[in-house]
């Protein structure tokens, strides 16, 4: 089984992605981490330099990659489901989940962050919030399950999507079996 963890930038596929892979025994690759090596810098350098268009074909091939690879979970951008091919190869490809965080509780976590350059802007809060209504349809469209993340911690989050993998693949290891400890 492949997990794609999709969701506004901020809501914590990268950390959860890392905790359910241990949980699961599975590799963990993040898009972010895998992009930055293969262009050589900083996502951010690179949007600068080259602009979003161009940062978005080399993430395309990159989630083009990742899903060849066999069980495991990836962390994808904030931004993969822009594509449509983007879209239809993590559906097809994966249980998608959505970590489903409001423009609010994004900004709250990420508000100190310089590292986002979509967010690079006079107005952060608002940036999110449209970020938030166009992508949340797109992140519904394609997932699978749904994760509300509000304030659980990341073994309650870890718990949750195993127990609904579970429900949906048997053979996903018990929600309460070698559970990651407690941020």
């Amino acid at each position: 089984m492949r997990i794609s963890l999709i969701g506004l930038p901020g809501s914590g596929k990268s950390t959860v992605g890392r905790y359910l892979a241990r949980r699961l025994d599975m590799p963990f690759f993040d898009c972010d981490f895998e992009i930055e090596r293969q262009i050589g810098c900083s996502i951010r350098d690179y949007f600068d330099r080259s602009g979003e268009g161009s940062f978005r074909d080399v993430e395309a091939s990159v989630v083009r990659e990742l899903t060849l690879l066999p069980a495991s979970v990836i962390s994808t951008g904030g931004g993969v489901v822009g594509r449509a091919e983007n879209r239809v190869l993590l559906r097809t490809s994966s249980q998608v989940i959505y970590l489903h965080s409001t423009a609010d509780e994004v900004f709250r976590r990420l508000r100190h962050d310089q590292s986002r350059p979509l967010l690079q802007v006079a107005d952060p809060m608002g940036r999110l919030r449209e970020m938030y209504e166009a992508r949340d349809p797109l992140y519904r469209e394609v997932a699978h399950l749904v994760i509300e993340t509000g304030r659980p911690s990341v073994s309650s989050l870890v718990n949750t999507i195993v127990a609904k993998l579970n429900f949906l693949n048997p053979v996903v290891p018990a929600a309460g079996a070698s559970d990651p400890k407690s941020e």
